[in-house]
């Protein structure tokens, strides 16, 4: 078998053609809200990419919502609302944050106005105290890190109509779980659960967090542009977000820029490049969809999984 024969490649102008009459309710202003840390976006780029999955996503939806109402009255039956969810996933520097951030906006902005809500897998990471106990902390983001019954009771809740669950929250500023504050996720219509390794399958477990996914996307990239994208952010980052006294990596600013570099590629090598070789590739196939970016964050092709 060809690598990828199981998928339909669309460069983006067939990808674009796609689209139909799905309009574009998104303001150049509000896109500049969106968009993440050193995040490319424009709107010409949400035509083209975004619009045409909108458009499927919501196509699925129907069809996910009368498949339902098709069962239920084969089975005699009122079942409880369940949310339609997305699972998008990513290597670290991929944009994944930005692509849930304008699927959450575009969606929400259809016909009947959908509840939909964002979840990222950070939350559900172990705090710092048990990952340090565990020695995992140069392992943070690899499957070991999760609490993965904790985020499989999650989905398993929010994917059961429960009318009011809980999602932790995590700083990026602190690099830890927010103590006592959480997430609600009230009875939404569509739910996009972002993270690295959202369509992970662990072998020890009966149950995996794909298992709950109506769809799923994986945002991909080479390697070195990954690792290019990282290093920009870190620099970035270094001039911003580490500043503050209270965050996990304030002791970096006074690196000079080569220094920072430096750093900033030997993270990339000793931990984020090994998680995406090891863990976070090889799920790549499991998604519905594949937007393969090129070096300059813009998605040059789209894979659709036909089996």
């Amino acid at each position: 078998m060809t690598p990828y024969s199981n998928y339909l490649t669309f460069n983006r102008e067939q990808w674009a053609a796609l689209r139909n009459k799905t309009p574009l309710l998104l303001l150049e202003e509000e896109l500049e809200t969106i968009k993440g840390l050193n995040d490319k976006l424009s709107l010409e780029e949400v035509e083209r990419i975004y619009l045409p999955l909108i458009r499927l996503i919501k196509m699925r939806v129907q069809a996910s919502a009368q498949l339902q109402g098709a069962t239920d009255a084969f089975l005699d039956y009122q079942s409880d609302k369940k949310p339609f969810i997305i699972g998008l996933a990513g290597s670290v520097a991929a944009g994944k944050s930005t692509t849930a951030r304008v699927l959450q906006t575009l969606l929400s902005r259809g016909e009947g106005h959908p509840k939909v809500e964002v979840v990222t897998t950070d939350g559900f990471l172990f705090d710092k105290k048990t990952l340090e106990q565990r020695q995992l902390m140069n392992r943070k983001g690899f499957p070991e890190s999760y609490d993965s019954r904790k985020l499989i009771d999650f989905m398993r809740q929010v994917k059961a109509g429960v009318s009011s669950v809980e999602a932790p929250i995590y700083s990026h500023i602190t690099y830890d779980i927010i103590p006592d504050q959480v997430d609600v996720i009230s009875q939404p219509d569509i739910v996009i659960v972002e993270g690295i390794n959202v369509l992970q399958v662990d072998k020890s477990r009966h149950v995996f967090v794909s298992d709950f996914f109506d769809f799923s996307i994986f945002l991909d990239a080479e390697e070195q542009d990954l690792k290019h994208w990282y290093i920009e952010r870190f620099l970035l980052l270094q001039r911003t977000a580490f500043q503050n006294p209270l965050s996990y990596f304030h002791r970096y600013i006074t690196l000079s820029q080569e220094e920072a570099i430096q750093k900033a590629s030997e993270i990339w090598d000793t931990i984020n490049a090994v998680n995406l070789k090891e863990n976070i590739l090889p799920t790549r196939r499991r998604a519905n969809i594949i937007l393969k970016k090129g070096e300059t964050h813009r998605i040059e092709k789209v894979l659709y999984k036909k089996f």
